[in-house]
């Protein structure tokens, strides 16, 4: 990875080994790896592997999933640095447009009718897996209008494997700052309706503090959740109650020292978005409570 460097410590003798950095002998290694751990690596339910366009588009989709928000995902793979992945990507994802029932279809197979019934067409991704990205593909991203994530491998040793998200772009975005004043207009306004001025400013408040963690966070609509993600949920925001916010976490509840009226372990129970750490925030001094938890999230997914 650039930049990264990798260290085996030696506890018996004080040393210190580099564990060097390779790619796949082919890409297909891979695709293999990532495919049948799709889910832990990128937060993506796996699908279909080499999935067929027809006769008339004549392609095959490297591998197709859904994310943890109900958003179609294409991922394309390359062993080193490919100019065309994007480009490929992005024929994929325009023939996936147009076929979204033979993609429901396809997932009431392989998950059932409820995941089906719940595929969000508004928020389709391209997540593409290669061995590096050009300065040129980083920008080309951000010129699309879609949804689009650059995801850099490398294997360690015989038994390591990283990913790094090298740009995550979300589909129609504005300029930064303009983005993150709709997005503040918009929680404000569902705020607004549920639990008036106290509400509005919490919700400002979290947003900012979640779009602030890093560069490329994106946000997805839900019905029941507000997701927040950089290649996979690291906060899910459900609408406003009355007098509290709830907040889920991808933290191990075992992790924090739970406090009453504050924090909750929530796994095993039934709620909306994803996460097992329930953050109840009732005032603004409660969203600088629990920034170093939204740190924790974001760095943990």
């Amino acid at each position: 990875m650039s930049g990264l460097k990798l260290f085996r410590t030696d506890t018996t003798n004080s040393g210190m080994t580099e564990v060097m950095p390779r790619l796949a002998d082919i890409e297909a290694d891979v695709q293999g790896l990532v495919e049948a751990h799709m889910e832990t690596l990128l937060g993506v339910r796996f699908l279909a592997s080499e999935y067929g366009t027809g006769p008339v588009h004549g392609g095959r989709i490297d591998s197709l999933g859904l994310d943890e928000n109900g958003s179609p995902v294409i991922v394309e793979y390359k062993r080193g640095v490919d100019a065309g992945v994007i480009n490929q990507g992005l024929f994929y994802l325009a023939w996936l447009m147009d076929h979204r029932a033979e993609f429901e279809h396809l997932v009431r197979d392989r998950l059932g009718v409820t995941a089906a019934s719940q595929v969000l067409w508004s928020g389709p991704r391209l997540i593409c897996v290669a061995g590096d990205f050009t300065r040129y593909d980083v920008h080309a991203v951000r010129e699309h209008r879609r949804s689009i994530d650059l995801v850099r491998y490398r294997f360690f040793g015989s038994d390591l494997f990283g990913l790094e998200t090298v740009a995550s772009v979300s589909g129609g975005m504005q300029g930064t700052r303009g983005a993150r004043r709709v997005r503040r207009q918009a929680v404000s306004r569902a705020a607004a309706d549920v639990a008036g001025a106290l509400m509005v400013e919490l919700a400002s408040a979290v947003d900012e503090a979640l779009l602030g963690l890093g560069d490329g966070v994106n946000r997805v609509e839900r019905k029941q959740y507000r997701a927040y993600q950089r290649l996979r949920n690291f906060a899910c925001v459900c609408p406003p109650q009355r007098s509290k916010l709830l907040v889920y976490l991808k933290v191990e509840p075992t992790d924090v020292d739970l406090v009453p009226g504050f924090t909750r372990d929530v796994s095993g129970l039934g709620h909306h978005g994803t996460g097992d750490l329930e953050v109840q925030l009732r005032t603004p001094r409660d969203v600088e409570r629990a920034r170093d938890l939204f740190r924790a999230s974001y760095a943990a997914a």
